[in-house]
């Protein structure tokens, strides 16, 4: 299967949080799974971390090389289906995610009640 991490779940793998469900954990370890980081979560962290509501260890972008995730970048296809989405969700990154994930017909993990009352493609992780 195919799956793309929401922000809070790629920051809770990353950390080793038990904030992360068992079966989420589960999910993103299986070897047979291919797990995608999108350039949006990048773009998300390192502006909160900017603007000082994120904090990363100083080895973050040396743990997050060191999974073996495939990224996904910003397309305009992906961009042109946030327009598709109803306004279940104000915040902008979040339905990027759902866009890219729709768009690339993978499955988004996440923890957010908002973003999973999308519904397909979004999975609940809690």
């Amino acid at each position: 299967m195919k799956f793309l991490l929401d922000t809070h779940v790629l920051l809770w793998w990353l950390e080793g949080s038990p904030r992360l469900p068992d079966p989420a954990r589960r999910l993103i370890s299986d070897p047979e799974n291919t797990v995608f980081v999108s350039a949006v979560s990048l773009w998300e962290i390192w502006l909160k971390l900017s603007l000082g509501k994120l904090r990363l260890p100083e080895d973050f972008e040396q743990v997050l090389a060191s999974q073996e995730f495939e990224q996904l970048p910003l397309t305009g296809k992906h961009a042109r289906e946030v327009a598709n989405l109803p306004w279940l969700h104000r915040d902008p990154f979040d339905r990027m995610l759902v866009a890219q994930a729709r768009v690339a017909r993978i499955q988004l993990l996440t923890a957010d009640e908002m973003v999973a009352a999308y519904g397909e493609p979004a999975v609940p992780v809690n």
